[in-house]
């Protein structure tokens, strides 16, 4: 198993020098292409397209802005069609990123420790995106659902010197200092030689 080096944004990075980013060694990149029923990333086929051109590969997330199983449906629906409207090539996994850095989910009551019910949401996201798909979450949230039982990609957000998950990707901090910009640091556990 080979550990990639690798960065995940979104329009709120601003526009980015993707060839300083690939020239400080990232060889992959998550880009955010849409967030709750109708959000889209603005610059999602920018960031895509430019990473591309440097020769990194590409995956892209979803931000969740669902309390229900319906919502998580609207979501992937959503995901799938900003994807199909850039026509663009994906290599890596589209991620389901449930979590509530913005407190959106909390405001509105949402038990995040039902486990049953974040597990369906993840579930319901995958069966319906119709991409090769996996779930994003911080360690503390993966305690919580049963992604085992989803057998899908696992990006574990554990910020530190340890990934307790040891899935598909981790991602290690918010500060890496890439190209020039403090991004979001990630590790690909790529398998073969």
């Amino acid at each position: 198993m080979h550990k990639i080096r690798g960065v995940d944004v979104s329009e709120n990075n601003g526009e980015l020098d993707w060839r300083a980013i690939a020239r400080d060694g990232i060889e992959f990149a998550i880009v955010r292409a849409s967030y709750g029923q109708t959000g889209r990333d603005e610059l999602f086929l920018r960031n895509v397209a430019e990473a591309h051109k440097y020769g990194l590969r590409v995956g892209a997330y979803h931000y969740d802005y669902s309390l229900t199983v319906d919502d998580a449906i609207a979501n992937a629906i959503n995901c799938r069609d900003a994807i199909d409207e850039a026509g663009v090539l994906l290599e890596m996994p589209v991620f389901y990123d449930l979590e509530d850095a913005d407190g959106w989910k909390r405001k509105r009551g949402f038990d995040i420790s039902d486990g049953v019910l974040l597990t369906n949401m993840c579930e319901s996201f995958l069966l319906n995106i119709g991409l090769n798909a996996g779930i994003y979450a911080s360690y503390s949230w993966l305690e919580i659902i049963d992604w085992k039982s989803l057998d899908c990609p696992v990006w574990n957000a554990q910020w530190g010197d340890e990934d307790d998950i040891k899935g598909y990707m981790w991602q290690y901090t918010d500060d890496a200092p890439v190209g020039g910009y403090h991004l979001d640091g990630d590790i690909w556990y790529k398998p073969g030689p």
